[in-house]
């Protein structure tokens, strides 16, 4: 089979190789691989900045979606022909999350899905919403079930206003799960272009912050001065002192991304604890999220008819692909289709 492999780090190092093809040991399930999407952690991966001490070869990327092609002796949950997505972590199948269910980490811990075909034990797969393409499928396993959770994390009810940030993967799930739950959705980002196709799947207003870097004073204004009850956060230290000043008293930072660079800028950029304090805000972070979940949220899915929205490549361009989501030039997800 063929399979883009990590052997040094860097895009260019990025190497289109043959490996055998694996076969489903007992338990196990082969899944002939139709699409892949990137989140932003593949891109660090790939870069060497998520784990420097990553192991080589490693095949990349965690989402995936295809079709079962053989299953192993004693396999009841598959048969040859299910559509299928892999789970982020293979491990964490329901509950809080344990260092035990933290490995396994698609590829991470193991080998990812930026291949022809992968083998995963039987549990480690949730099946595809009907309605959906293997492309719109291969975005749902990291960045909708974070958005999932994110807003989970809020408590929130039908009519409160959340904050999105950017128009990545997880930023326009969080959006058109919101308008699911009801919400009320405020956005930034530094294209005007972007801002308008947000809006026309739901966004109820936008703010360039490129022009206006003081969004949090504009999200206090579209709340009546109370603030948002929920930033989906991406940006990371940069943009957390600005998240709490949005947020009302009591609200909630859901801590995803670190978008504006690595944790060793908190030296440059004090940690605001008087704000945490007077703001009386919860910060809670969100690492993706369980095999129930990813179930739960394909139900809403299914309701709902939602379809996710990304752009297309050809798997041959993955290198390109990255390049993109590396100049965040993206709307929603980047799509890797195996022709």
């Amino acid at each position: 089979m063929r399979a883009w492999q990590i052997s040094s780090f860097g895009i260019d190092s990025l190497e289109f190789v043959e490996r055998p093809t694996p076969s489903p040991d007992p338990g196990q399930v082969l899944v002939k691989v139709r699409a892949i999407s990137f989140n932003y952690r593949d891109l660090l991966m790939v870069k060497g900045l998520y784990n420097p001490k990553l192991k080589f070869p490693r095949i990349p990327c965690s989402d995936g979606a295809g079709e079962v092609v053989a299953t192993g002796e004693g396999v009841t949950a598959w048969k040859p022909g299910d559509r299928v997505m892999g789970i982020f972590m293979q491990n964490w199948h329901d509950g809080e999350l344990t260092p035990i269910k933290a490995r396994g980490a698609l590829g991470g811990d193991i080998d990812g899905v930026l291949a022809e075909y992968i083998v995963l034990n039987e549990d480690g797969l949730v099946r595809i919403p009907q309605h959906l393409s293997f492309q719109e499928a291969s975005t749902l396993p990291c960045a909708a079930v974070t958005a999932w959770n994110a807003l989970a994390a809020g408590r929130l009810r039908p009519g409160a206003t959340i904050l999105i940030q950017g128009t990545g993967g997880v930023a326009i799930f969080a959006l058109q799960l919101a308008r699911l739950h009801g919400l009320r959705v405020l956005g930034i980002s530094s294209s005007d272009d972007k801002l308008q196709r947000a809006s026309s799947l739901g966004l109820d207003a936008g703010l360039n912050y490129t022009e206006n870097p003081d969004w949090d004073r504009w999200a206090l204004e579209e709340t009546s001065g109370e603030g948002v009850d929920l930033v989906v956060e991406v940006g990371g230290i940069a943009t957390m002192p600005t998240s709490i000043k949005a947020i009302r008293i009591g609200g909630t930072i859901a801590q995803i991304g670190i978008l504006s660079g690595p944790a060793d800028l908190a030296a440059n950029i004090p940690f605001p604890i008087p704000s945490i304090l007077h703001k009386q805000a919860r910060i809670q972070g969100i690492y993706v999220g369980s095999r129930k979940d990813f179930e739960e949220m394909n139900k809403a899915i299914v309701l709902t008819q939602l379809r996710p929205i990304g752009e297309n490549f050809h798997w041959s361009q993955a290198r390109e692909a990255l390049t993109r989501m590396e100049e965040s030039s993206h709307f929603g997800k980047l799509v890797l289709t195996i022709a």
